[in-house]
C-alpha cells in the first residue's frame, strides 16, 4: 500500500496574515474555495486575534461566513484567548489553533508574555473548547531558531509540546519560525519531541527563508511524521519574527512527497489553480 501523508493548507491564515496591502474579503473567500476543491482534509482560513495586531485577518469572521463549505473538510482558525474562541465559535469554525513559543525572546515578541504566562492563558482556552466538543490544535513556534534568542535547545521545544499536549491538543505542530533551522537541528529537536509525543500526533510547519525546508520535511518523515503545514504560493512570514520568509510552497511539498512515494489525495490541476491565485492576491490588482 501507498504511505500517506496530509498536507494541511495555512495559506488563508499564515500565508496572507503579514501582508501590508489590504486583501478585499470576497478574495479570501475565493481562495479558499478553491482550496476546498483540491482534496485538503483541513484548511486553516483565519484567525480571531486583535485585529490592530494584525489587520489583515481582521475580517476571519466575515471569511468563514461566506465560504462555501465542503463535507469532509474542516476548516480552522488560530485563537489567542477565550474572546477569540468565542468569536471562533460564533463563525462556527470546525477547529481551533493555539500558539506557544519554545524561545522566551519571542514569546514576548508575539504575544506579550512569557511562555509560563501563555500556557497558562492557552489551558483555560483549552478547556473551554474541549468542554463545547471542539477540537484543539497546538502551535509551537521557533522550534529550532529564534531571532531574539539565537538556537532553541531541544529540551526547550519537548517541554512546549508536552504541556500543549497536556492540554488535549490533538495534533502538535512544530514550526521553524525562522526558517534557518538545519536538518542536523530538525534531527535533534524531533528526537527530543518524540520522546515526549508520538510521531503520529505531531505535523512539521516549516519556513524556507533558507532554502531547508524540503530537507527537513524528509527529515520528519524519517522520524515518523505524516503531517506537514504549507501554503500556497509559498506565502507567509510572521510578523514578529524578522527575518522570517514565506512557509514552504504547498505545491513543493506536494511533488517532493509524490517523488517519495507517499499519497497525498490533492488534486494537481486545482493546486495548480490555487498556487496562482495565492500569488496573485499578493500583487495589486491580482485577479482571483
Amino acid at each position: 500500500m501507498t504511505d500517506l501523508a496530509e498536507i494541511f493548507e495555512v495559506g488563508p491564515r499564515d500565508g496572507l496574515q503579514n501582508e501590508k496591502a489590504v486583501i478585499p474579503t470576497d478574495r479570501k473567500v475565493a481562495f479558499v474555495d478553491l482550496l476546498s476543491q483540491a482534496g485538503f482534509r483541513r484548511i486553516e482560513v483565519g484567525s480571531f486575534v486583535n485585529p490592530k495586531r494584525v489587520p489583515q485577518m481582521g475580517d476571519s469572521g466575515a471569511v468563514f461566513a461566506a465560504i462555501r463549505r465542503v463535507p469532509g473538510v474542516s476548516y480552522a482558525a488560530l485563537v489567542p484567548n477565550l474572546r477569540g474562541l468565542e468569536a471562533a465559535q460564533a463563525a462556527k469554525v470546525d477547529e481551533i489553533a493555539i500558539f506557544a513559543s519554545a524561545s522566551e525572546g519571542f514569546s514576548q515578541a508575539n504575544i506579550g508574555a512569557s511562555i509560563a504566562d501563555s500556557l497558562d492563558r492557552y489551558r483555560e482556552v483549552a478547556e473551554a473548547a474541549n468542554a463545547a466538543g471542539l477540537p484543539v490544535r497546538g502551535y509551537v513556534s521557533c522550534v529550532a531558531v529564534c531571532p531574539y534568542d539565537g538556537d532553541v535547545a531541544p529540551e526547550a521545544v519537548a517541554r512546549t509540546a508536552a504541556a500543549l499536549d497536556a492540554m488535549g491538543c490533538y495534533e502538535i505542530s512544530l514550526g521553524e519560525t525562522l526558517g534557518r533551522g538545519t536538518p542536523e537541528a530538525i534531527g535533534a529537536m524531533l528526537a527530543a519531541v518524540t520522546d515526549r509525543i508520538p510521531p503520529g500526533r505531531l505535523a512539521g510547519h516549516f519556513h524556507d527563508t533558507g532554502g531547508m525546508a524540503l530537507a527537513n520535511i524528509e527529515v520528519s518523515l524519517k522520524a515518523g511524521l505524516r503531517v506537514f503545514d504549507a501554503a500556497c504560493g509559498g506565502l507567509g512570514g510572521c510578523p514578529f519574527a524578522p527575518g522570517a520568509a514565506g512557509n514552504v510552497a504547498t505545491d513543493a511539498v506536494y511533488r517532493r512527497l509524490t517523488e517519495l512515494g507517499f499519497e497525498t489525495g490533492l488534486d494537481p490541476d486545482i493546486l495548480a489553480r490555487a498556487e496562482a491565485i495565492a500569488r496573485g492576491l499578493t500583487t495589486v490588482g491580482g485577479e482571483v
